[in-house]
């Protein structure tokens, strides 16, 4: 049986990816000299995908790239804690090895082991210690020490950095990190998350502790024109026909937003027998709307009445000018200084992204769901 060639909902690779080819020289050229990167871009653009895609093209032995995820991490503790273990984990393969890392560079911290049926092959390694002993520093300057220790670079690689604001006083545990990390020589960071305002704010902005801390990426959309032949061609390697005209369609309805192409694609792909027709793309991107229901409704249930309202005026093709009276007026907004709390409540739950002047939904599939189901309040 032939495999569907398209994925999409989580990091893609091989031959998954579509190649964003300067970002991934510029990006590469960053890290393994010693760069700090920043990537900032709404979520599903493929961020995490163009990271994963420079650490496994990479060819340096001397540069060793560490992953670390920290979407699920709530305080500075838990930071740290993820970090330690990663650290530790993704330098060495041995469990001689990572007791030893342990006891040289972290004197303060107890590590635990989980050992499975193969104690030799499957273990795991978490750690613990009592937040009063303060040991963060220790942790904050692990990778640094054992990449002097031995003699490598070392890069981390941090996805959903934007957590860190909102823990608790984290305002401090900023300038913690960046007074520990801009002296590193052997430790290079990429930071990147899926919530643009978020990492605009830590990163942009001169009254905060990350302003200037390396080389911002402000990523764009991977263009119709290398979206259009990466489709065809799959089509074609499988054994299947989709015409440029219609992978364009593909891509204009998902605004060439990486995870949403592919999903669509997906879908089209399927249908496709072995041809493709326009009702199929119809079709498909019915499907995907109707896939995402119940979230829209639940999402929608949360809004205010001027926050469904604006969105209706956005999903209508509204993107600039929503204080204009007449719009003020046909969308019941009632006033400039109401649009403004509306877009500032909706850049924050990440229904939109604001460039300028313009509003964009970071969802185009909620969009034409909203234009197809919701009348105005």
């Amino acid at each position: 049986m032939v495999e569907n060639p398209f994925e999409f909902g989580k990091a893609v690779e091989d031959e998954y990816f579509t190649d964003r080819i300067e970002d991934t020289k510029r990006l590469e050229a960053n890290l393994t000299h010693g760069i700090n990167t920043i990537l900032i871009s709404p979520r599903r653009w493929g961020k995490t995908s163009l990271v994963k895609k420079v650490i496994s093209q990479s060819k340096q032995k001397d540069i060793k790239f560490i992953f670390v995820d920290v979407f699920s991490c709530k305080s500075e503790y838990e930071f740290c804690k993820v970090l330690a273990t990663e650290i530790i984990c993704q330098t060495s393969s041995k469990l001689d090895e990572w007791i030893q890392l342990a006891k040289n560079f972290l004197s303060n911290i107890t590590p635990k082991f989980s050992f499975g049926t193969d104690p030799l092959n499957d273990f795991s390694l978490s750690f613990a210690w009592n937040p009063k002993d303060n040991p963060e520093k220790e942790i904050l300057q692990l990778p640094e020490k054992i990449a002097e220790k031995k003699n490598i670079q070392i890069v981390v690689c941090f996805d959903e950095f934007q957590q860190i604001a909102d823990f608790k006083d984290s305002l401090t545990f900023q300038k913690k990190l960046r007074t520990i990390w801009q002296h590193q020589q052997h430790t290079t960071y990429c930071m990147f998350g899926s919530k643009k305002h978020l990492m605009t704010r830590l990163f942009h902005s001169s009254e905060c502790p990350f302003y200037k801390f390396g080389d911002i990426m402000l990523l764009d959309k991977i263009s119709e024109k290398e979206w259009v032949p990466f489709i065809c061609n799959k089509f074609k390697k499988t054994g299947k026909h989709i015409d440029e005209k219609q992978a364009m369609k593909i891509c204009k309805v998902a605004e060439n937003l990486s995870s949403l192409v592919q999903h669509l694609a997906w879908l089209t792909w399927y249908k496709a027998s072995p041809d493709t027709t326009d009702e199929m793309i119809a079709q498909a991107i019915n499907e995907l709307q109707d896939q995402n229901r119940f979230f829209y409704q639940r999402d929608l249930e949360t809004m205010t009445v001027y926050q469904k309202n604006f969105l209706v005026a956005v999903a209508n093709g509204i993107n600039t000018g929503l204080t204009r009276r007449e719009v003020l007026s046909d969308y019941h907004l009632e006033s400039s200084a109401n649009v403004q709390a509306v877009k500032k409540a909706l850049v924050a739950r990440d229904f939109i992204d604001v460039d300028g002047e313009s509003v964009s939904f970071n969802d185009p599939f909620f969009k034409l769901w909203i234009k197809r189901n919701i009348a105005l309040l």
